[in-house]
């Protein structure tokens, strides 16, 4: 989960240094990627009780507020490419 996690940020930090819009897109969609695995180990880890989450809530609603974030970016820079 903390690779995966990381990796979202990662993968937004390169994008921002693309050489062109499809490199571009295809580094946040890499991050996109990287967020679903991540919320999949959240909610393996929650189920299996193997990690007490306090504010599970919360993680997920910042989960999903990143994923409409990064959608829309990639979303606006297709219609302007296209």
């Amino acid at each position: 989960m903390l690779r995966s996690g990381t990796l979202v940020g990662a993968q937004y930090r390169e994008a921002k240094r693309a050489r062109s819009d499809a490199e571009f897109i295809s580094k946040l969609e890499g991050g996109l990627q990287e967020l679903e695995k991540t919320r999949y180990w959240m909610e393996l880890l929650g189920d299996a009780a193997i990690m007490d989450w306090s504010k599970p809530a919360s993680l997920d609603e910042e989960a999903d507020a990143l994923t409409r974030i990064l959608v829309t970016i990639v979303k606006q820079r297709k219609q302007v490419k296209g």
